[in-house]
């Protein structure tokens, strides 16, 4: 052996590929590079690091290392699923008596005019010592009540589907902007050398509204973009070896590969770029093992496998999702995000048309999934070290212009999102805001989305006044004009 790879490469191929081949096939493998969050092919952070995804050490002492983000696609029914609100069901079919002074917009424009209120037709019942009122839709998750704290009140700044999803995805209604795992991987790097620090695994039946861009690196090095996962087949696009080329070959061709790259580096000074580029095909080849390895469920048990409801048809695809979560949290992938439904329709929580039936479905299909993770989590003593975030772009309405039919949907409410949250250092059981008697909006002051990024970032042990990045003149951070930190639900 030599002290040049090339030379060995060519050597150990007998006359040696030409330069066409020599290329093509450094390229088949890893050239698209649909590893979205690896390639980093403008990775210019303004850290000194020359690795982009390096760990680093928060500023604030916290307990959660890891977040998985649970995202019901089309607006979760919050009168419906986690906010009792027995007023609905005494003024059913009657006008809703009076407006809060706080509704504004559509909302306060829509109540104006003639319009029945719509009561939940799902029983409510206390749980847990919070004696928190959860829907009958979800009885497995009711049992880990008392692990939650709720966030009632959530404003978004557009109630439509495509601009409400990015806010509470991204922080802004507008495309473009980081998402919040690609925020949370800037801030804290990756713990993993062997798979990406980000990962996103959507639905199985098809994507979310507005796709990638729910998940994008926006403008942040591209190495903060998350990496998506494939529901079968390879885990990864291109991630496979090129056909005929043996691991101890391409091992070769990477050394290769580098060796070329440092040379030109030596004489280019200081380049973050290729610097990146070089640390991402690293990443690349080490993934070719540990990807596979990671989606090969046969080594989890019976029980673990019925615990996120993979023996159940309605419940096997987001119990899979569920279930790879877990399994990236032991192998110390920062954020996850699971998305459940499908664009504008059947599948996704868009109940405009039969709220009852809607919801019955969907609940249905998460609830014992998400229970199941919370538990595992929790035997496995990781829920300490992980936060689980539960969201959707928007509430419902708690009403509808005109007669009650008998289907009777909701409309989109862009003032009464609610969330939950747990693990790490969530204050389980507590409470942040309110609605009104009708969950129209806020019962007083009205918690805004950035409210609740700011805590999901303290809660990592993040300062969101400090996670900054400097573009287009001006310093960018996932709260904008930052949030007011929720300490009702920090421990």
């Amino acid at each position: 052996m030599s002290n040049n790879p090339v030379q060995d490469l060519l050597w150990s191929r007998g006359s040696g590929p030409n330069r066409r081949e020599f290329l093509g096939r450094m390229f088949n493998g890893f050239g698209g590079l649909a590893l979205t969050g690896l390639l980093a092919r403008e990775a210019r952070a303004a850290s000194a690091s020359i690795d982009p995804l390096a760990p680093k050490t928060p500023p604030f002492p916290r307990k959660a290392k890891n977040c998985i983000m649970l995202f019901m696609c089309g607006g979760v029914s919050q009168m419906d699923s986690f906010e009792y609100k027995p007023k609905l069901n005494e003024f059913h079919g009657k006008r809703i008596p009076h407006i809060p002074k706080i509704a504004s917009g559509e909302l306060q424009g829509r109540l104006t005019f003639a319009h029945q209120c719509v009561g939940s037709p799902f029983k409510f019942q206390q749980f847990g010592q919070s004696g928190r009122y959860i829907s009958e839709l979800f009885p497995n998750l009711a049992r880990h009540v008392d692990d939650l704290a709720f966030i009632h009140g959530i404003q978004v700044d557009n109630q439509n589907h495509g601009p409400a999803t990015l806010h509470v995805t991204t922080g802004s209604q507008f495309p473009g902007s980081p998402s919040v795992g690609s925020w949370v991987q800037y801030g804290l790097g990756s713990a993993n050398q062997n798979l990406p620090g980000y990962v996103v695994i959507q639905d199985p039946r098809g994507a979310p509204t507005n796709g990638a861009a729910v998940w994008s690196n926006g403008y942040l090095p591209a190495a903060y973009q998350g990496t998506f996962l494939r529901p079968s087949g390879t885990p990864i696009v291109d991630l496979d070896r090129p056909t005929g080329v043996t691991a101890a070959q391409q091992r070769q061709e990477f050394d290769a590969l580098a060796w070329l790259n440092r040379r030109h580096l030596g004489g280019a000074g200081n380049d973050s770029e290729l610097e990146a580029r070089i640390s991402a095909y690293e990443l690349a080849f080490r993934m070719q093992t540990a990807a596979p390895e990671l989606v090969d469920l046969s080594g989890e048990t019976e029980e673990t496998k019925t615990l996120y409801g993979l023996n159940d048809p309605k419940t096997a695809g987001f119990g899979r999702q569920c279930l790879l979560a877990r399994r990236l949290v032991e192998r110390g992938v920062r954020h996850t995000l699971l998305l459940h439904g499908v664009q504008i329709g059947k599948d996704s929580w868009d109940d405009h048309g039969n709220v009852k039936d809607g919801m019955i479905k969907h609940s249905r299909e998460v609830d014992l999934p998400v229970a199941g993770l919370l538990a595992d989590l929790k035997q496995r003593g990781l829920l300490d070290e992980t936060l689980v975030v539960w969201a959707s772009e928007m509430g419902r309405t708690s009403f509808v212009n005109g007669s009650i039919s008998d289907k009777v949907g909701r409309d989109h409410n862009g003032h009464a999102l609610c969330m939950w949250m747990a693990g790490g250092d969530v204050k389980g059981g507590a409470t942040a805001g309110a609605t009104d008697d009708f969950s129209l909006c806020a019962a007083d002051e009205p918690i805004h989305i950035r409210d609740v990024h700011g805590t999901l970032l303290n809660l990592l042990g993040l300062d969101e006044e400090n996670l900054t990045y400097h573009y287009a003149g001006r310093i960018r951070r996932l709260t904008d004009i930052q949030g007011n930190l929720l300490k009702q639900i920090i421990a």
